[in-house]
């Protein structure tokens, strides 16, 4: 409908109802006497049709979208219509003598009844009606305060939704059996599930943007006891600040159940190693090695390098980088590779990093079961050819991203990282430059892990293939991995081996159950598959060795060890008679001596 034509019947339903309300009012006071005749009421009329158009136009009666209407547009209503009256009686004491009180308080009452119904009962046909036809989701609002009103609202009032809010759940026992916005307060977060499924219940909103981690995990655990999906509200601040609104909701991730709340870094401790220096990241096409870039930039270097192999990725990391921060960083794409000794040489020889993060390795366990000549000769070597090109050209802080498969390694792939920190130890002690080592678990969402298998899989259909029922993992996300690596950089003394707290170890079973149900899946509809443990894997994953164990961490969540090298006789020898190894006799040699050595660490207080 055109804005003239809504305008048009608007001003006549408003001029009916004026005359209608004076008539009916005179006719209430006075029954049985003539008053039609009575010039009184014929200017009365006219009068208060004038002023109420001019007070509807004041207040843009004829402007409001009376589909979303609410108090605010009630309130304007009673305005318009008492100043009307007012003024009518004004002209009435000036023309008559005399105000017809009564007649004008029956007016306004009936002025606010039928033009208030004619307004509201466009949005109550909206809501009752053709909001039902139009089938659409019912849905569960977790959270009954300022946020959870905001998204009733918003759900309500935004035909285009295909969510119904019919409930609330709030742990606050002062709301239960309330009613926001006509939707009622039904129970706390423990009675999800018999709520989801005595409402016939298809979608959930988590509406609490302040929820700390663990009681997200905990809502969120209690929401996938059910059917529905389940999704949350997106962040305040993004919809004060225009990058969302309040309807774009996001799924429920499998980080959110990992209960970990963020590490607030010490800022001042790595600007001081970091802002206005040159920073060398190897790997840095790689899942860690890009949010490493990504997380160094906010710090503002002069220059960061990105160093890989593969052109795409570094491409992609590149034009990412100068899209945000070209302006104020010098940012340098170089293709290499860590194993081309000449080629980190000359790099660090020509940029002079001040400091270096190693993310550049081999790290799929069951492949490199297969290619151990490889994993060495990029986990050991590659490392070796970096860590000792920081040491001729004065690197300032050189850190390994190493892994918890380096505790006790039973795989390929483990035993090169443990011997990689060897060759970074063992240069710590001759060298001014400080080498340190990080050590975590499984990333979610990294090249390789299992969230992007299981994904491609539920895609497909299922089913899902697991190991095994008991396989244990750590998981951590990729940003804060990446910017707990750069933490630990600030806390380098030289020589350390700074361990990550992973939080609770994850059964993959469960993990592939909620990934099923987040993705909007019966588990029957999917189904999982054992697969059987694959070559060089554990059942459980550790980040110390017993001997390693120290009670404290140095900063939250980031503890430290130290492994004093007795000999390094035999990982000099790996390096020179690598070339005469059979790929069996390289694998036995790497669990011989990454395990040996692992017997001999302990614990130097720094």
């Amino acid at each position: 409908m055109t804005y003239r034509k809504r305008l048009a019947i608007l001003a006549l339903l408003d001029s009916l109802i004026v005359f209608s309300a004076i008539y009916i009012s005179y006719l209430i006071l006075h029954p049985y006497l003539g008053i039609f005749k009575l010039p009184t009421l014929l200017i009365t009329s006219l009068t208060l049709l004038t002023f109420h158009h001019f007070y509807a136009s004041m207040y843009k009666l004829y402007n409001k979208a009376w589909e979303y209407a609410s108090v605010g547009e009630l309130i304007s209503i009673v305005k318009a219509v008492f100043l009307s009256i007012f003024s009518t009686g004004i002209i009435q004491l000036l023309i008559f003598q005399d105000v017809y009180v009564r007649a004008l308080a029956i007016a306004l009452m009936l002025h606010v009844l039928l033009i208030g119904g004619s307004r509201f009962s466009w949005r109550i046909v909206r809501d009752r009606y053709i909001t039902t036809l139009q089938q659409k989701k019912r849905t569960l609002i977790i959270g009954a305060g300022a946020a959870g009103s905001l998204v009733a609202r918003q759900l309500v009032h935004n035909r285009d939704i295909e969510l119904q809010p019919v409930a609330f759940i709030d742990d606050d026992p002062k709301k239960y059996r309330l009613q926001i916005l006509g939707i009622p307060v039904v129970g706390n977060s423990t009675t999800i599930a018999h709520t989801v499924e005595a409402l016939k219940i298809d979608n959930i909103v988590i509406a609490i943007p302040s929820l700390s981690k663990p009681e997200l995990k905990r809502i969120s655990e209690e929401c996938l006891k059910t059917n529905a999906k389940t999704q949350t509200m997106p962040m305040i601040e993004d919809i004060m600040l225009g990058k969302v609104s309040v309807n774009q909701f996001r799924d429920v991730k499998v980080e959110d159940l990992l209960g970990r709340e963020q590490v607030e870094l010490d800022i001042n401790s790595i600007s001081e190693y970091v802002s206005g220096k040159t920073v060398l990241v190897t790997g840095a096409g790689g899942s860690i090695g890009s949010e490493i870039c990504r997380q160094i930039c906010n710090f503002a270097p002069q220059k960061i390098i990105l160093l890989g192999h593969g052109e795409n990725s570094i491409y992609e990391i590149d034009m990412e980088l100068r899209q945000h921060y070209a302006v104020n960083i010098e940012i340098v794409p170089i293709i290499g590779d860590v194993q081309d000794r000449e080629r980190m040489f000359e790099v660090m020889e020509e940029h002079q990093p001040n400091v270096v993060y190693h993310a550049a390795a081999h790290k799929h366990v069951p492949l490199m079961e297969y290619n151990p000549r490889e994993a060495v000769k990029n986990n050991v070597f590659g490392t070796k050819n970096v860590a000792e090109a920081a040491d001729m050209f004065g690197v300032e802080t050189f850190v390994l991203i190493s892994s918890d498969k380096a505790v006790n390694p039973t795989n390929v792939m483990g035993s090169t990282k443990r011997i990689a920190e060897m060759v970074i130890q063992q240069l710590d002690k001759e060298s001014k430059t400080k080498f340190v080592a990080v050590r975590f678990g499984n990333v979610l969402g990294s090249r390789g892990s299992v969230i992007p298998l299981f994904t491609k899989q539920i895609r497909a259909g299922g089913p899902v293939t697991v190991t095994h029922p008991e396989m244990t993992r750590y998981f951590m996300t990729i940003p804060e991995a990446s910017r707990l690596v750069i933490q630990a950089g600030s806390l380098a003394k030289g020589g350390e081996i700074f361990v990550l707290d992973m939080g609770e170890p994850v059964k993959i079973v469960d993990l592939a159950k909620n990934l099923i149900k987040l993705s909007g899946y019966k588990f029957e509809d999917i189904g999982i598959q054992f697969s059987g443990i694959r070559p060089g894997e554990k059942m459980f994953e550790e980040l110390l060795n017993e001997n390693e164990v120290f009670p404290e961490p140095v900063f939250p969540k980031i503890f430290i060890g130290k492994a004093v090298l007795e000999q390094e006789a035999e990982v000099d020898f790996l390096l020179k008679s690598f070339e005469n190894f059979t790929s069996l006799e390289i694998k036995d040699f790497l669990l011989n001596l990454a395990n040996r050595r692992e017997n001999n660490i302990h614990l130097v207080a720094k």
